[in-house]
């Protein structure tokens, strides 16, 4: 299961519903990782925001413990079409967001995510927390 930006920060931030949802997939010993933008958007936020060295360090341990899936060529493909089929359907979403669903649909995986806009994407498979 990719882990979107999303989950991530609650996470980190030590939301109860994202750290029972991490507690629920660890039981059930699901494997979970995160897509490589999703490291873009939190340095970016990182950067933004000036957080903390604590900030900091949460997330490089927290991306240390995981496998990264990349935006590869197939990957790329994939989230090219999704963004240009919800622009033209003026159903836009984040670049960033088409590129993590991109990763997911090549990859057979799934996201877990809060952010309702995945749902505009019919082939990805999505669990809400």
């Amino acid at each position: 299961m990719i882990l979107d930006t999303s989950f991530v920060i609650d996470f980190l931030r030590g939301k109860e519903k994202a750290i029972l949802k991490m507690q629920s997939l660890i039981d059930k010993n699901i494997s979970y990782e995160i897509a490589s933008p999703t490291i873009f958007e939190l340095w970016g936020g990182l950067v933004a925001l000036e957080n903390s060295e604590k900030d900091l360090q949460k997330i490089i341990s927290l991306i240390e413990s995981l496998t990264i899936y990349p935006l590869d060529e197939e990957s790329a493909k994939i989230a090219g079409k999704i963004d240009g089929k919800l622009a033209k359907e003026g159903l836009k979403i984040d670049t960033e967001d088409s590129m993590i669903a991109g990763i997911a649909i090549s990859n057979n995986r799934k996201i877990l995510t809060r952010d309702e806009h995945f749902s505009r994407i019919k082939e990805l498979k999505i669990e809400e927390y």
